[in-house]
């Protein structure tokens, strides 16, 4: 399991763990590019919109959150392996019985549909990663934790390393150096996130 301490102690400094599927050994990232989603700024899709009206999915917080980081941790479509190892997984088990890391699940009949963990430090959020067994399932969760971050006064959701789906929820490339300035502003505030 990774030193909870040291853990937190990275995300303040603006690194964050990925484990390499070919050695299995935790590496600590800190990209030039960080993909941060301003907070103010985000607009759900059209679909996202109609699901949410309709109440397609029953959008809940933690209350299946390893459920959640093992579906994340499985591989992708087409990829046979993943950058979430069980070091990771117990670690972030932990950090959720310790309050610090969160899930948002959307629930379609009973069945988990698709979420996201991250973790919570003050106001900050770290979203670490998605998965979806249902269209739209994790962007619907995506848009209830844009939410609720707003509504607690969150100033920062970090995204790590931008994709083409980050880029469709409104994601932005900032230098290093901004993030690091939004990252110090955000952990000034102290904020539950529940």
């Amino acid at each position: 399991m990774i030193d909870i301490g040291e853990l937190l102690r990275a995300y303040r400094e603006g690194f964050f763990p990925m484990s390499d599927p070919s050695d299995g050994k935790l590496y600590w990232c800190q990209p030039h590019n960080r993909a941060v989603v301003p907070l103010d700024a985000y607009r759900p899709s059209r679909d996202v919109s109609r699901l949410l009206r309709r109440n397609e999915f029953r959008v809940q917080f933690n209350t299946d959150f390893e459920g959640v980081i093992r579906a994340c941790a499985a591989p992708r479509r087409n990829e046979s392996e993943t950058w979430i190892s069980e070091e990771i997984v117990e670690t972030y088990v932990k950090l959720h019985r310790l309050g610090i890391a969160h899930s948002v699940e959307s629930w379609h009949e009973g069945e988990l549909a698709g979420g996201l963990y991250g973790l919570a430090v003050r106001g900050a959020f770290f979203g670490e990663s998605m998965f979806y067994r249902r269209s739209y399932a994790s962007q619907v969760a995506f848009d209830r934790l844009v939410s609720r971050l707003r509504a607690k006064g969150y100033l920062l959701l970090d995204a790590q390393i931008m994709n083409p789906h980050l880029r469709k929820l409104g994601a932005l490339d900032v230098p290093h150096e901004e993030y690091l300035r939004q990252l110090d502003r955000a952990l000034g505030k102290k904020i539950s996130f529940l």
